[in-house]
């Protein structure tokens, strides 16, 4: 890999969204048990290729975003994990933070993949931007998600909704 927004760990490769990720991204949205706890529905291909658009372009425009991960070994598609800001409306507010996200084909949940790629991308916000904080929202039922937060440092902070369904905040601040 020779961008160093790139990040290899033991088992995965997390690079920056392309046009030849888009099949293997809109299969994974458009499969209800990776929606169960995020959107509550499937996605169509539009809104998928307009999400992908999205995780590339805060690259530009924020200086981080969204990784496509995949097995180091066969290639094939893990899902995704990074950072964007979503400017919600939610309160309170999240605004102005890297808010995390990951979402991993179903095929792969419950192989430590998402610990792994969480751990990479706060590794690689931590060490590259100078911010002093990170956010993300999870379903309160989303026990894999909420696992993975509070192994990786982020912790409760307040309850709110979001798009009529009940989130809880979570926030993480920098080590040292």
């Amino acid at each position: 890999m020779s961008d160093a927004r790139e990040i290899e760990t033991e088992r995965l490769t997390l690079a920056l969204p392309a046009l030849g990720d888009f099949d293997d991204f809109a299969t994974m949205r458009a499969d209800p048990v990776v929606t169960r706890y995020t959107t509550r529905l499937p996605a169509t291909r539009s809104d998928s290729w307009e999400r992908l658009i999205r995780y590339r372009g805060f690259w530009d425009i924020l200086g981080f975003g969204f990784w496509i991960v995949r097995e180091r070994q066969s290639g094939r598609f893990v899902g995704t994990v990074g950072f964007g800001e979503n400017i919600r409306g939610i309160e309170p507010t999240l605004d102005g933070f890297p808010e995390a996200g990951w979402v991993l084909a179903s095929w792969c949940h419950g192989q430590g993949y998402g610990q792994e790629a969480v751990a990479a991308a706060c590794s690689w916000l931590d060490r590259e931007k100078g911010h002093k904080r990170s956010v993300c929202i999870i379903d309160p039922q989303n026990r894999a998600s909420l696992g993975v937060a509070a192994r990786h440092g982020f912790s409760l902070f307040a309850r709110s909704t979001y798009l009529g369904e009940p989130i809880l905040i979570f926030e993480r601040l920098k080590p040292g």
